[in-house]
This record gives structure tokens, sequence and C-alpha cells, in this order.
């Protein structure tokens, strides 16, 4: 009975829809590999199975033996890498997620990304580091970079508050906007590359010491380059989400004008606040997800590939489908999607396939993930659960006695 009620609770089947869309996605990435080793003459089955594994394991891959084997085992730099990957499309992921639960579609996160990576690099690399500290800086930009995403999300907010224009198509705008204004700001900064011979690439931050705090990570996972404490500072947003969402009056403010706009009006709530108000934040979490990329000291921003909009945008929405939009569970999505993304470059640098195979993975995982309320009820129906009423109770409905007995008399 109490395994019962267990699977009657709504997250209990999210959770299982979202675990059997991940199982459903790296089995189809599983025969992807196969059929690709089976049909290429310079792959074979031997190959296919070393991807496969790869694909499954890869985050714990530490190699290959003199006979070509895999090796593996807990590796701390590819868990350090794979936290450093997770960190922009979980707080993306919280941007999109946010604005799903106030009812709207934050399509416009890559474009709130850009603004608050060119907002934080251009403080970090104008403020004059031998005046002014450089944890100072860092501070300046971090704020900086949030205001900036918080400012492009509001426009499409703006947008749907007053003028009624839907917001997708309002964020699609303010993408493309957003990728033409870095070119013509870096353009005219003067800011040049600090290392080598590269010239228009605005490098890392590294030179003037204006990066991301450790948090005592880089002693804990040894090896990677690039682990820093962006990860801590996401996980504290997630759990400032969940708490904003589920136990404030604001965040019930917001889910109120998102479920009915005209119904919130009513009870007195400023809807037009309300939807500017949710496209703010979420467009200052997204800015801060190019901010603590950027700021990490250890990345480059080209901005002359600003014609393709960053992917951290766009993967961010498939961090939110799979977590169900819940902020905590997109914690863990990100990390699931970052360690698919540390396998990939693991399956190009061990064997002879594409690391672009696993996004074939992703690609089945968010599409399943779409039909979570399908597979959900699938589930429901699988198991032989009885769907709970609004008081708890069996959706069983019984005739009063009264009601039987005026029956009876009159048969």
């Amino acid at each position: 009975m109490k395994f019962r009620r267990f699977l009657n609770k709504n997250g209990t089947r999210s959770l299982l829809a979202t675990l059997i869309s991940i199982i459903i996605g790296l089995i189809a990435g599983a025969i992807t590999i196969l059929l690709v080793g089976i049909f290429d003459k310079n792959l074979g089955l031997k190959e296919a199975w070393k991807g496969i594994r790869l694909i499954f394991f890869g985050l714990f891959s530490n190699g290959v033996d003199k006979a070509g084997n895999l090796l593996f085992g807990f590796n701390t730099t590819n868990i350090g890498d794979m936290l450093f990957r997770a960190t922009p499309i979980i707080m993306t992921g919280l941007s999109v997620s946010l604005a799903y639960k106030t009812g709207l579609f934050n399509i416009g996160a890559s474009g709130q990304f850009l603004a608050g990576t060119t907002a934080a690099l251009f403080l970090a690399l104008k403020l004059p580091t031998n005046v002014i500290p450089a944890w100072i800086v860092w501070i300046i930009a971090f704020l900086g970079g949030m205001l900036a995403g918080a400012v492009w999300g509001a426009l499409p907010g703006l947008m749907k508050a007053f003028l009624n224009i839907n917001e997708v198509l309002a964020c699609i705008m303010t993408n493309w906007l957003a990728a033409n204004i870095v070119t013509w700001v870096f353009e005219g900064s003067g800011l040049q590359c600090t290392e080598g011979t590269k010239t228009q690439v605005i490098w890392k931050t590294a030179h003037n010491g204006v990066s991301n705090p450790k948090f005592g990570l880089d002693k804990l996972l040894p090896g990677s380059s690039q682990v820093d404490g962006g990860i801590i500072i996401a996980i504290i947003f997630a759990v400032l989400v969940y708490i904003l969402l589920t136990k404030t009056t604001l965040g019930y403010e917001l889910k109120a004008c998102g479920s009915n706009r005209h119904a919130a009006r009513y009870a007195g709530i400023k809807d037009k606040r309300s939807i500017v108000l949710s496209m703010a934040i979420a467009g200052a979490l997204a800015g801060l997800g190019g901010t603590l990329y950027y700021l990490s000291g250890t990345t480059e921003f080209h901005w002359q590939t600003y014609m393709a909009l960053p992917g951290e945008g766009f993967t961010g929405i498939a961090v939110a489908l799979l977590g169900a939009c819940n902020p905590i569970a997109n914690v863990f999505t990100g990390m699931f999607l970052s360690t698919l993304d540390v396998a990939g470059s693991k399956l190009s640098f061990f064997t002879e396939y594409n690391e672009y195979i696993t996004d074939v993975i992703i690609a089945v995982i968010v599409y399943l993930s779409a039909f979570s309320l399908f597979i959900k009820l699938k589930i429901t129906k699988w198991l032989k659960v009885k769907e709970p009423d609004k008081l708890g109770k069996a959706e069983t409905v019984k005739a009063p006695p009264a009601e039987n007995a005026r029956k009876e008399g009159e048969a």
C-alpha cells in the first residue's frame, strides 16, 4: 500500500519518466555506434564495443593500455571538467525552468547568456586591476553580468506585458540583437589577445587575476585545470530559485499570473509587473551562466562567431525539460548532459568515432522528455496504479445509502 502511494506521487512518476527517457536515449546511442561500427570497414565490432563503453562510462575513462584496451577508474580530471561544463547549462536551465513555471517560454536564454558574457568580460578586462583589487573587479563583473542578463530578459517581458507580443517571437528577436551588439561592442573596445600570437580574440581573464573563486575544488579534484567554484554558485542559485517558487509570496504571484493572467489580476496581483519581473529574473540567471563560464579564467570568448548563438542557451532548454522544470532536478540533469559531453570528447580521442554521436543521445532524450506526460500515463497503466483524487483517495464513486434504497423501492 505504501509503495502504491509512493508511485501515486507526481514527482515519482516524473522521475521515472525522466529515467526512462535517459535509458532509451543511451540505448539509441549504443545502437547508433554499433550500426556505424558494423557498416564502416575502418571501425568494426571491437571499436564499436569501445565506443559503447565510453558512452556509458566515459566519465571514468583513464586512457588505454599498451594493447589498446580501455582503462576505467575514478578520474578527478574528468569529474572536474564535467562540473565546469555543467555550470553554464545549469544556469540557463534554471532560467528556462523559472520562466516556464510562471507560464512563459524563455527561448531567449542564448541572447541573455551573451548579454551577461559581454558585460562581465568588458568590466573584467577594462577595469584596471593595478588600481582596483582583482576580487573587487570580479564582484563588479559578476553583478554586471547578472544585471545585463536581467535587462535583456526584461525586454521580451515588457513586450509581452504591455503589447501582448508572444514572448517566443520577442526572445528570438533579442537573441539576434544581442549577437550583433556583441560584435559592435568588442570591435570598438580595443581589447586584444593577451597570450601568444592570437588576434581578434577576447582571451581568458586569468592574466589579470579576475577569475572565479575555487572554493577548494581544485584541491579536491586535482588534475582538472577547469574546475572552479562556479558549480557551487550554480547550486546555490538552484536552491534560491526553488525557495522563491515554492516558499515565497512573490513566487506564488508569479506562478498564479502564469496560470491565469486575468484571474490573477482579479485577485489583486499586478500581472504586468509579474510578467516583466519573471523574465528579468530568468534573464539574470542566463546572464550569470555566461558570466561564470567566461570569468573562469580558462575560457576564451571568440566574438567573431556571433552568427552562431551560444549553444548553452539552447542546451538549457534540454536541461529544463529533462528535469521537469524543477530547479533542484536541473542541477542533476545539467551534470548528466555535461557527462555526455565529456564522454563524447573521450569517444573521439580514444576511438575513430565522431564525438557528436552524443548529440544523437541528447536529441533522443530531449525528444522523449517532451512526451513526459504520455510516459507518465503509460507508467501508471503499466503499474496499474489508480489515480488519486484531490482528497487523496481512490477514484471510486459510490451512491449514498439513501439513494440506493430509493432505487430499490422503485424497482
